[in-house]
């Protein structure tokens, strides 16, 4: 049964591998979304991997959008527990599109900056910008991706569906939160990211939807399957 785990996950990597080459020559971007805690940094991890690793001869940038935070000003103006602010304060899409999506995307000249935020001293960076290599592959991990500001801004996006009751478990091993979803303490998080999929509906956008909730085991979904996955 491992072995068969292995073989279904190498084959699943071989079809975003022949999908990522088909985009041909240039920096092209990749949106890897998902909700919180649906494995979207390991996953884009492992595809930076496997695409390193023999399956494409090209070289893979991984740009984290938790580098693009708001400050915590900025992101709790509506309240620390506001679904909204979640939603619609996290992230300094500006500064994402400016310093990232811009100079990778057609056209752009490469010069890229990969942070503008310290989280953790909530303090902005000020990083001097660097060349990315040529036709270098740029994986974009983050949540709200297909949001509608994003949604043209991708040659090729994922989206990891995940049911919030496994999320919140993962998110309560690494943060120490709550493992129910519904929990008072949950409601910034699930219900910001419930507002998303209210405006969004991302797994009608992505290029590809995966079902990531055994990552051993990440399987495509077709279309009509991951629509009646949610709630």
């Amino acid at each position: 049964m491992l072995g068969e785990h292995i073989a279904a996950k190498a084959r699943l990597f071989d079809v975003l591998a022949a999908d990522l080459e088909a985009l041909g020559p240039g920096w092209k971007l990749v949106g890897v979304d998902g909700v919180d805690g649906s494995g979207k940094s390991t996953f884009a991890q492992a595809v930076s991997a496997a695409l390193t690793s023999g399956l494409m001869d090209r070289p893979v940038l991984t740009i984290h959008v938790d580098d693009f935070l708001n400050l915590q000003e900025v992101r709790h103006r509506r309240g620390r527990t506001s679904p909204e602010g979640f939603w619609l304060d996290t992230y300094d899409y500006e500064a994402l599109e400016q310093y990232v999506l811009t100079p990778l995307g057609e056209g752009g000249d490469g010069e890229y900056r990969p942070a503008v935020m310290d989280p953790r001293k909530n303090l902005r960076l000020h990083i001097e910008p660097v060349k990315a290599p040529e036709d270098a592959i740029v994986l974009v991990e983050g949540m709200f991706l297909h949001r509608d500001e994003l949604r043209g801004r991708w040659d090729y996006s994922l989206f990891l569906d995940v049911p919030f009751e496994e999320t919140a478990r993962r998110m309560s091993i690494r943060d120490g939160s709550s493992f129910d979803p519904e929990h008072p303490s949950m409601r910034r998080y699930v219900g910001g990211q419930r507002l998303y999929f209210e405006e969004a509906r991302p797994w009608t956008r992505a290029t590809r939807v995966i079902d990531n909730t055994h990552p051993e085991q990440p399987r495509l979904l077709v279309p009509g399957e991951a629509a009646g996955r949610r709630r």
